[in-house]
C-alpha cells in the first residue's frame, strides 16, 4: 500500500480543504465505472479511499504522521497487530513501563521487573496462554485482562469498500493478524459498522483459534452521500434547462439514467429515482436528486442585460413569507 499523501498527491503539510479536492478529483478520474475496461480499477480506486480514509480524519492523519499507523490504517508493530508502546519506552529488556492491548479489547501490564528484563514475544505469547516455555518473565497479569475465553482470541480487522462494493457486493484480500492473506467475500448490501466473521483465522489458544471479524467501513463518494438505503445527489442545471424544462442525464450506481425536469423548476427541488437507492431489508432505496441551478462561469452581458429587463418588467420577492 503506497503511502496515503502519495496516493492522493498532496504535500504532508496540506490542508484538510485541499486533501478533499484531491480526492475529489482523483474520484472522478479512476472509478470504476469510468474505467470498465481496465482491471485494476477498483484496486485503485479502494487505494484511493483508504487513503481519504486516514488524511480526512484528524486522528487517523495524526497516527500515520507519527507512524504509529501504516498506509492501510492498521498500527505497526513489525508485524503483530495491537502493539502500544507507551511514550518513553526504550524497547525490550529495559526497565520501563508499558501496556500492550490486543484486538478485540484486553491488555497486559508490566509487573516488578526482575534481572534478564523481557524475553521474546513468543514467550509473551506462551504466558499469556498457559505456557512458560521453560522461562520466566517479570511480568504479571490481571484477572481482568483477559475477556476471551480461554479456547482463543478473536482479532478486528478493518476493511474499506467502495460504495459500489456495499450495494452489488465483491471480494477484497485481507491481511490478517497471523500474517494469512484471505479473499473475502463483501455480501450485497452490507452497512457501515458491520463485520465478517472468519472462522479460526484469529490468535492461538490452547487447543482451539479465535475468528478474524473484518470490520467494514464504506467510503466516502464523490457524487453520493448515504441515508440510510436511499442515495442524495446534487444535480447542477443550466437557468435555461431550469426555466425551460428539459431532459438530463443523472448518474446512479448502476449507470446514467435520463431525468425530466420540467419547465419552471427552482434551486433545491428534490426528484425521487426510485430503486437506484441501495439494497435494503425491505427492498432497494431510491435515490434523491436535489436540483441546483449553476450560472456560467464567464460574465454574460447579454445574460445580464436579460436579468435588468426581467427585474423591471417582472419582478417578485421569493423571500416575502419569510418575514
Amino acid at each position: 500500500m503506497r503511502d496515503p499523501y502519495d496516493v492522493l498527491g498532496v504535500p504532508r503539510s496540506a490542508e484538510a480543504a485541499a486533501i478533499k479536492s484531491a480526492y475529489r478529483r482523483l474520484a472522478k478520474k479512476l472509478h470504476p465505472d469510468a474505467n470498465k475496461n481496465d482491471p485494476k480499477a477498483a484496486q485503485r480506486f479502494g487505494e484511493l479511499n483508504t487513503a481519504y480514509e486516514i488524511l480526512s480524519d484528524g486522528s487517523k492523519r495524526k497516527a500515520f504522521d507519527r507512524g504509529e499507523i501504516d498506509a492501510e490504517g492498521k498500527p505497526r508493530f513489525q508485524g503483530f497487530e495491537g502493539f502500544r508502546q507507551q511514550p518513553g519506552a526504550r524497547g525490550f529488556g529495559q526497565a520501563e513501563d508499558f501496556e500492550t492491548t490486543f484486538p478485540g479489547g484486553g491488555a497486559f501490564r508490566r509487573g516488578g521487573a526482575r534481572a534478564g528484563g523481557f524475553g521474546g514475544f513468543e514467550d509473551v505469547l506462551k504466558g499469556m496462554f498457559g505456557g512458560t516455555a521453560g522461562r520466566r518473565t517479570s511480568f504479571e497479569f490481571e484477572p481482568d485482562d483477559f475477556g476471551a475465553p480461554p479456547g482463543g482470541r478473536d482479532v478486528t480487522v478493518p476493511v474499506t469498500i467502495s460504495l459500489a462494493e456495499a450495494a452489488k457486493g465483491g471480494a477484497r484480500r485481507v491481511h490478517l493478524p497471523n500474517g494469512k492473506e484471505v479473499d473475502v467475500k463483501i455480501p450485497a448490501g452490507l452497512t457501515d459498522g458491520q463485520q465478517i466473521r472468519l472462522k479460526g483465522q484469529g490468535l492461538p489458544g490452547p487447543g482451539a483459534v479465535g475468528d478474524a471479524l473484518i470490520t467494514v467501513t464504506i467510503a466516502a463518494h464523490p457524487l453520493f452521500t448515504r441515508e440510510g438505503a436511499n442515495l442524495r445527489i446534487e444535480l447542477p442545471v443550466t437557468l435555461y434547462e431550469a426555466v425551460l424544462g428539459a431532459k438530463v442525464r443523472v448518474p446512479t450506481l448502476d449507470g446514467a439514467v435520463s431525468l425530466a425536469i420540467p419547465a419552471g423548476t427552482s434551486s433545491g427541488r428534490t426528484f425521487r429515482l426510485k430503486g437506484k437507492g441501495l439494497p435494503g431489508k425491505g427492498g432497494a432505496g431510491d435515490l434523491l436528486a436535489k436540483v441546483t441551478i449553476v450560472l456560467p462561469d464567464n460574465k454574460d452581458p447579454a445574460l445580464d442585460e436579460l436579468m435588468r429587463k426581467w427585474r423591471d418588467t417582472n419582478p417578485y420577492d421569493p423571500r416575502k413569507d419569510m418575514g
